[in-house]
């Protein structure tokens, strides 16, 4: 209780924020804890004493992935694009980092920063009919966030 606390605090003062898991499927899709980011990825490398350079790092998937959500989230809220958001998993494992729900409508994304490709999350489009999912790497990110 005293870690719950200590997150809803830290959300009220805008440092950190929650993603809950997208699920529809009960059976298949994970449907427990949530996922936690720092809107300011400077607090997250204090907290755990890494300023590193990224090509030094051993945690750049997870710094990448904190930096592309939130900069979304602030992007998202400066044009009043409203939406639901989440992260979306399997107890088999499939994944995807980020996802938007809008008018009826589902996109996926999973963020890469080292490779350009990443297999296609056969579940997802399998459960979702009207789902898209799209891969954004250092090279396609900037609509992302701009």
């Amino acid at each position: 209780e005293t870690v719950i606390n200590y997150i809803d605090l830290l959300e009220k003062a805008f440092v950190i924020f929650q993603l809950g898991s997208f699920q529809r499927n009960l059976r298949k899709e994970v449907t427990t804890m949530n996922k936690i980011y720092f809107f300011d990825t400077g607090v997250r490398n204090a907290i755990i004493e890494n300023f590193s350079p990224v090509h030094l790092r051993n945690d750049v998937g997870a710094l990448w992935e904190n930096f592309l959500i939130s900069e979304r989230l602030k992007k998202s809220e400066y044009d009043g694009l409203y939406a639901n958001r989440y992260f979306w998993r399997t107890h088999s494992g499939a994944e995807l980092d980020y996802v938007e729900e809008k008018d009826g409508k589902l996109i996926g994304y999973e963020f890469k920063w080292k490779s350009k490709s990443s297999r296609t999350p056969k579940t997802w489009l399998e459960t979702y009919d009207n789902a898209e999912w799209h891969v954004l790497n250092r090279d396609n990110f900037y609509e992302f966030i701009l």
